[in-house]
């Protein structure tokens, strides 16, 4: 099942409080209205919306986060956070092994991107050219 972070500080809610999204992803709005900000997990949203296992060694070579499907699903995703005001990061392995995948986030909006330490600079640099 895909998995986001929602944060309700005004709440007091002192951690992160992880929940399954799954078909709640559609309805966004349902939950802009109880959380603070969204941190799309790539790697789970992928499985879920291709139906693969990534660590099978059967189906792993079906697991592509730059299918149209999983793309278009995290487009909408960061297009419904911005749209009620909430801040949306993306956590997984795609901005740390699929170049242009950064890219695609900035453009679709979205506002945190968490990469492994390998390609941090990298990256700061395609979203401080982005922003210029």
């Amino acid at each position: 099942m895909s998995r986001a972070t929602f944060v309700r500080r005004s709440e007091g809610v002192s951690g992160d409080d992880t929940n399954a999204v799954g078909g709640k992803s559609a309805n966004l709005g349902e939950l802009a209205d109880l959380f603070d900000g969204f941190s799309i997990g790539s790697n789970d949203l992928t499985q879920l919306t291709l139906g693969v296992d990534r660590n099978s060694e059967k189906l792993a070579p079906l697991f592509d986060e730059t299918d149209e499907a999983v793309t278009r699903s995290i487009a909408s995703l960061i297009e419904d956070a911005n749209r009620h005001g909430r801040p949306v990061g993306i956590c997984g392995d795609a901005p740390s092994t699929i170049p242009e995948y950064s890219e695609f986030l900035l453009e679709a909006g979205i506002d945190s991107i968490s990469v492994s330490p390998d390609v941090a600079v990298e990256t700061i640099l395609t979203v401080a050219e982005y922003e210029n």
